[in-house]
C-alpha cells in the first residue's frame, strides 16, 4: 500500500477521520525519529570533545539535543520508510476494531 492509497482510503471527505490520519502520520514520524536517534547515539560516542575546534564539556552535554535535531531532520527529508510501515500497521489495527 502506497502513501498515495492510504491517504486516499482514510482520507475522503470526512473531517474527522482526515485528521485521525495526519495524528497517525504525526506519530508514525515521531516514533521513527525515535528509532533513528537511538540508531545515531551509537555513533557518537567514542567522540573526543576536545582540541582546536571541539566544544569541551557544553558539547558533550548538548550531543543528545543535536542526535535528536538530526533523527527529526532525517525523517522530514524523508526518513528511512519505517514511518510508513507504522503507519500501515496503525491502519490494519485500526480496520480490525472496526470490524
Amino acid at each position: 500500500m502506497t502513501d498515495l492509497s492510504i491517504a486516499s482510503a482514510l482520507t475522503g471527505s470526512d473531517p474527522q477521520r482526515a485528521r485521525d490520519t495526519a495524528r497517525m502520520r504525526e506519530t508514525a514520524e515521531a516514533f521513527e525519529a525515535s528509532f533513528l536517534s537511538q540508531m545515531l547515539k551509537p555513533m557518537f560516542e567514542g567522540l573526543s570533545t576536545d582540541g582546536m575546534f571541539g566544544g569541551g564539556e557544553a558539547e558533550g552535554q548538548w550531543r543528545s539535543f543535536m542526535i535528536d535535531a538530526m533523527a527529526k531532520q532525517t525523517v522530514k527529508a524523508g526518513g528511512i520508510g519505517l514511518a510508513d510501515d507504522v503507519m500501515a500497521q496503525m491502519i490494519k489495527m485500526q480496520e480490525q476494531g472496526q470490524a
